[in-house]
């Protein structure tokens, strides 16, 4: 099969973050097993939801793996000119939900294990595709505390999210929480006697908005833009008429913590004036929605020469979304951004990759794999 065609039946599966991806992990296994590669697969505790571990070359001897998510965001905006999960050819551009974020990589790297195969690699490539990426990066963390069963220590992990198949070394850190406050209902005409939980949030939001703007004073990082950590309230719900007095309100906050800053910690602030509420009579609750940690530039990385050596493409120090990377590298695996696209069509109506890049990206798949054969 050709990258197009791959592209194509990854494209067809909906697997939308957060829901069932068995028909598309089936397809994964199915298409590895054929090209002689081992699998195995990863369940996760929804038990609907599975990663992926592939390996082509000797188990035995520290190879490489080349990471990426199965998962889409939803495709509901109006705009889409045709059916998102059926992949659309328009000149050099493939459209499809998924194309470049990122079954896009996926399908340069199912395309090139038939290439592999035949070298008989000295040291192996694995693939590792994981699941509910976009929630937050729910899926590897499974995968990751496997690897030890399933591989010798890495020599680096390559994540393919689209950089223009240039090299990035870095990128921040982020949680998501989601807060809840419970007061009392009641008649507006009586404030005395309710407990006003949108009041009682509002305070919160007010105060974390007031500390994430003191994030602008540093630490720095120079790398990023914005060079500091930020803090977003991105979610608020509450009440539901304006004379009934609201019992329960809830918000949404990410914060976006530079390397060396751990993302849970500076969230820290907010959660202690969240639980002062109960003070005055107020439940209230703390979620934990998603982390993920920074991704660190390594001085001197023997993995960033590689990439540089088969893209040709100079690294880039930094970029602002956040990858799989920080987790692999939290787990002691050097980690490195590197995939076909551009991050700027992601998570768009008619979001496409061009024939060209994914070309190229699979060829830089089958070139590592040269090297590591010869």
């Amino acid at each position: 099969m050709t990258v197009e065609e791959i592209l194509a039946r990854l494209v067809a599966f909906p697997s939308v973050v957060g829901t069932p991806n068995e028909a598309i992990v089936n397809w994964v296994r199915a298409y590895c097993q054929a090209a002689g590669a081992e699998v195995a697969i990863i369940p996760g505790p929804e038990g609907d939801r599975f990663n992926v571990f592939v390996t082509i070359g000797r188990r035995e001897a520290r190879g490489y793996i080349l990471s990426g998510h199965m998962d889409v965001v939803s495709a509901s905006e109006p705009e889409w000119i045709g059916d998102p999960f059926v992949l659309r050819r328009h000149g050099d551009r493939l459209h499809g939900r998924g194309a470049t974020d990122m079954k896009g990589f996926l399908a340069c790297a199912l395309a090139a294990l038939p290439q592999l195969a035949p070298m008989n690699l000295r040291q192996p490539i694995h693939l590792a595709f994981s699941y509910d990426e976009e929630a937050g990066c729910r899926g590897v963390h499974h995968l990751i505390a496997a690897l030890p069963k399933l591989c010798e220590k890495p020599l680096g992990a390559i994540i393919g999210e689209p950089s223009q198949l240039q090299p990035v070394q870095a990128h921040k850190g982020k949680a998501s929480v989601r807060l809840e406050v419970i007061g009392r209902s009641g008649h507006s005409s009586r404030p005395d006697l309710g407990l006003n939980a949108v009041h009682a949030m509002a305070s919160v939001i007010a105060q974390a908005v007031a500390y994430g703007q003191s994030l602008a004073d540093g630490p720095f990082d120079l790398n990023f833009t914005p060079p500091y950590s930020s803090l977003q309230v991105g979610v608020i719900n509450g009440g539901q008429a304006v004379n009934v007095i609201p019992g329960r309100c809830s918000a949404e906050i990410e914060i976006r913590a530079v390397p060396g800053v751990c993302p849970q910690t500076l969230l820290e602030p907010v959660k202690d004036r969240l639980f002062a509420l109960r003070n005055s009579g107020f439940e209230v609750a703390w979620q934990e929605l998603s982390a993920y940690p920074a991704l660190a530039p390594l001085e001197g990385s023997a993995l960033t020469a590689v990439l540089v050596e088969l893209t040709g493409n100079k690294p880039m120090a930094a970029v602002s979304y956040g990858t799989e990377a920080g987790l692999y590298q939290q787990a002691g695996v050097d980690a490195i951004i590197c995939g076909p696209g551009d991050i700027s069509r992601a998570h768009r109506p008619d979001e496409y990759i061009e024939i060209g890049e994914l070309a190229a990206c699979q060829t830089m798949i089958e070139d590592l794999g040269a090297r590591l054969a010869a």
